[in-house]
């Protein structure tokens, strides 16, 4: 049985050698940036995607240039000097677009670095200095990245605040100032804060007043058309300049972290586009939030930075370790959590997150925050807008209301997983996709139309979270705190349980509107093709839910306080309930529910409210939700989306169980055609082209010959291309006729023969091999934690086929009677 090399299959149309030969004199070795440009695209969240690069599955490419002197370590190889080129060529051992890195390559390279730099620093006291530089460049990229991404995380945070309230009036001291900044230096009483006179409604602009019908509809008018200038705008960047500034970017940063290269996602125009595309998006009013892109805009932010430091530059996986810590500064500045982020970095978007990696996480999470505290975009001091402080602690059978918000966190979760993935693969399979500005108009038409008459949605969703978050004092004036005052029982600033006023039946109404609205606005408005996060529209559905089943505790609690499961705890007269830490446990359940976090979770609720005492509800709504919502469906919306694009990520968290062997997934199957070989010492230059020309395979096992099958190594099509051209260049007798050989020593031939080429030094000698009776589940521990991309199957040592990362993936979605061409890339 015999299996076939590297062969793409599936929804792709195989690409000739024109589209393999590429120029590689602007290809940069080992770089996750190249000059291929934004426009080179992918269905990222739903975008359109053109395919420049070949179409092949990736190879298993070991060192093939003179960068250093590893060979691989396989299952059953040995490591051999290779037989270096002279000059390494530019392009040899470097990664396509849409392929795969190798992680035991790169970790060897970098090994191989590490001791030359080592070796070298007893030679001479440069060298010393060098090799301290080095190892202190890392922390220097870590301080780089924590400064830039807080600067920008502050800056979003302003423009955003600002141009919210753009969109219901203008402040006369000065447009710059949002509302709350132009009422600081204002004489009004606290109770009308914000009814200064130097802030002005449009309504009060052009017409002189803001009563009656005619400025409420004038108002409503303005909205409207602010809004959908915002998310226009927002799409039509997007649209122009950066396609893969959309979406959140989890899941594509997820993607980039287990070794897939997407040139041109973390670019320089990405970063520019994405800062300024989420500050209107945000500002529109649509259901999305910016936390998610913050992890992306972050991400670019290190992926650039690493172009200054070499070993960063020109090594793969150093620089996911980098993308690692940026994505924890990404979330720390999202949500003023340090810990949080270092944590939300660990346990959902690494792939590879050793001991040292951990450390500069914490480190650029802490800079980061640092960063955007001393900017301070809020005024208040704190990292974000909905930062709360509770003070009363929580009795034990409240455990039963948090579980039921957990149940309904995880209820939640499923269904918007569900309802938002089918909504993207009718995106994706109809001609909705075709039309992403008409998409975002009509969407953000219909969110600004419903959102105005109700003042819970037509204020952002963070100060919605603030207000549901907030603990009521004696000075609020909210409608959620319009309670029937008894100041005789007032104690000092805790206020005991009171009966509900107008103002907080007026303002549950209003809120169970805005819930339905918000639960079935986003499963539309996540994945269209402006950026958009799901943290905050989750945590709002979450905090609403939660509120709403707080404030009913309350009321119960106050009269009905003599009933066996309030007497032994709760005396009339006392603050027993706080409906604000229901809205804060409900906002964790429906998180979790969506993203499936546990840990990170908890610990990034934790810091935003500052109590150590609320670990424990949160903990049990967290890990409620996510059970809940496994039950339904295993997958977390990231994961969700990342089979949808078909991104060929093995996740770690999932055990195989099935009882197949290697010779079940290998290829070719039976009655394939016979596995394509390059021959050691017997084909000519000629017999090469033709095999690359006829095939799209991206890598050809060498073998003794054709009757031993007698394996030798792997080698590359990129490499055999740019090494045979350069050789017809540059060598003197290099012919269509001449012999190629990978042995150290050249075959006995005519004189009159024409000069032969040696190849040696792009041969991979240890190439991963397992036996066709090895069982998968080996196999696919082998790919995960060895981050491989391919294998080769032997028989009593004699090659039987290729095992890709693309058949593992396959081989698990058939097993899981999920549609095994959905996997496009490998």
């Amino acid at each position: 049985m015999a299996s076939r090399s590297h062969k793409r299959w599936g929804h792709q149309e195989p690409f000739g050698l024109e589209a393999l030969a590429m120029d590689q004199k602007g290809y940069r070795r080992g770089s996750f940036q190249s000059s291929t440009s934004d426009e080179d695209m992918l269905e990222i969240a739903g975008a359109s995607l053109d395919f420049s690069m070949a179409d092949d599955d990736p190879p298993l490419d070991r060192e093939m240039g003179g960068f250093s002197s590893y060979n691989g370590g396989g299952m059953n190889g040995t490591s051999t000097m290779m037989d270096f080129l002279e000059e390494p060529l530019p392009g040899v051992g470097t990664y396509e677009d849409f392929n795969t890195i190798d992680w035991v390559r790169e970790k060897s390279r970098d090994r191989d670095r590490h001791r030359e730099i080592t070796s070298r620093s007893k030679e001479s006291t440069w060298a010393l200095i060098h090799s301290v530089s080095d190892a202190f460049s890392g922390w220097l990229l870590m301080l780089l990245i924590g400064l830039l991404a807080g600067s920008l995380a502050g800056l979003i945070d302003i423009s955003a605040h600002w141009m919210t309230d753009l969109k219901e009036g203008v402040c006369l001291a000065g447009f710059w100032f949002n509302h709350e900044h132009c009422c600081w230096k204002s004489n009004t009483t606290f109770t009308d804060r914000d009814k200064c006179p130097e802030w002005k409604s449009w309504s009060q602009l052009i017409l002189g007043h803001g009563e009656g019908a005619f400025a409420y509809i004038l108002n409503y008018f303005m909205y409207v058309i602010w809004a959908l200038l915002f998310s226009l705008l927002a799409v039509l960047l997007v649209k122009g300049f950066a396609p893969y500034a959309c979406g959140s970017g989890i899941p594509e940063i997820k993607t980039i972290l287990s070794g897939f290269i997407i040139r041109g996602y973390l670019g320089k125009w990405t970063l520019i586009i994405k800062t300024i595309t989420l500050v209107l998006a945000v500002s529109s009013g649509l259901s999305l939030g910016k936390e998610g892109p913050l992890v992306h805009v972050a991400c670019c932010c290190g992926n650039i930075l690493c172009h200054l430091f070499t070993k960063y530059r020109k090594n793969e996986a150093k620089r996911r370790e980098v993308l690692s810590a940026a994505a924890a500064a990404g979330v720390s500045v999202a949500f003023g959590a340090p810990i949080g982020g270092v944590l939300f970095s660990l346990e959902e978007v690494s792939y590879y997150f050793p001991l040292k990696t951990l450390w500069r996480s914490f480190f650029a999470a802490l800079v980061a925050a640092f960063t955007l505290r001393s900017i301070n975009p809020f005024g208040n001091s704190r990292l974000v807008l909905f930062y709360v402080e509770f003070h009363m602690p929580w009795h034990l059978l409240e455990l039963v209301p948090f579980i039921l918000l957990g149940i309904f966190g995880g209820l939640w979760g499923a269904f918007f997983i569900r309802s938002n993935i089918a909504w993207c693969r009718r995106r994706k399979t109809t001609k909705l996709g075709k039309y992403p500005v008409l998409e975002v108009f009509v969407v953000t038409a219909i969110t600004a139309v419903l959102a105005f008459p109700n003042e819970y949605t037509r204020m952002s969703t963070s100060e919605l979270i603030s207000e549901l978050f907030n603990d009521c004092g004696i000075l609020d004036s909210s409608k959620l705190c319009e309670y029937v005052n008894d100041f005789n029982s007032t104690k000092g600033d805790d206020l005991p349980d009171r009966a509900a006023g107008p103002g907080v039946y007026t303002a549950m109404w209003q809120l169970a509107l805005a819930l339905i609205m918000k639960v079935f606005i986003t499963i539309f408005t996540f994945g269209m093709k402006v950026p958009s996060g799901l943290f905050i529209p989750s945590m709002a559905v979450g905090a609403i839910a939660g509120r709403l089943l707080g404030v009913a505790m309350e009321q119960l609690a106050y009269y009905h306080h003599d009933w066996a499961i309030f007497s032994g705890w709760c005396s009339q007269g006392a603050d027993c309930i706080t409906p604000g830490l229901y809205a804060m446990v409900g906002a964790a359940a429906c998180l979790g529910g969506v993203t499936r976090m546990t840990v990170s979770l908890v610990v990034i609720m934790f810091e935003l409210t500052g109590g150590l005492e609320y670990i424990v509800p949160l903990m049990a709504a967290a890990m409620t939700s996510k059970w809940v919502a496994d039950a339904i469906g295993r997958e977390g919306i990231y994961d969700a989306h990342i089979r949808l694009n078909g991104y060929p990520f093995l996740e770690a968290k999932e055990e195989f169980s099935h009882k197949t062997l290697a010779m079940d997934v290998m290829r070719p199957r039976r009655n394939d055609p016979p596995l394509t070989v390059i021959t050691q010492d017997s084909m000519t230059v000629e017999d090469v082209e033709t095999i690359i020309n006829e095939t799209t395979y991206s890598g050809y096992p060498v073998v003794v010959s054709r009757e031993s099958q007698r394996l030798v190594g792997f080698v590359l099509r990129r490499d055999l291309i740019i090494s045979i051209e350069n050789a017809r260049k540059k060598q003197d007798g290099i012919v269509s006729t001449s012999i190629i050989y990978f042995t150290d020593h050249s075959p006995p031939l005519p004189p009159s023969s024409p000069s032969m080429l040696k190849l040696r030094s792009i041969l991979d000698l240890s190439p991963f091999t397992v036996t066709d009776q090895t069982p998968m589940e080996i196999v696919v521990d082998i790919f995960r934690k060895l981050g491989l991309r391919q294998c080769l199957v032997t028989h009593n040592g004699k090659l039987l086929g290729i095992i890709t990362k693309k058949d593992v993936l396959k081989h698990i979605a058939q097993l899981a009677n999920q549609d095994p061409d959905s996997i496009l890339f490998s």
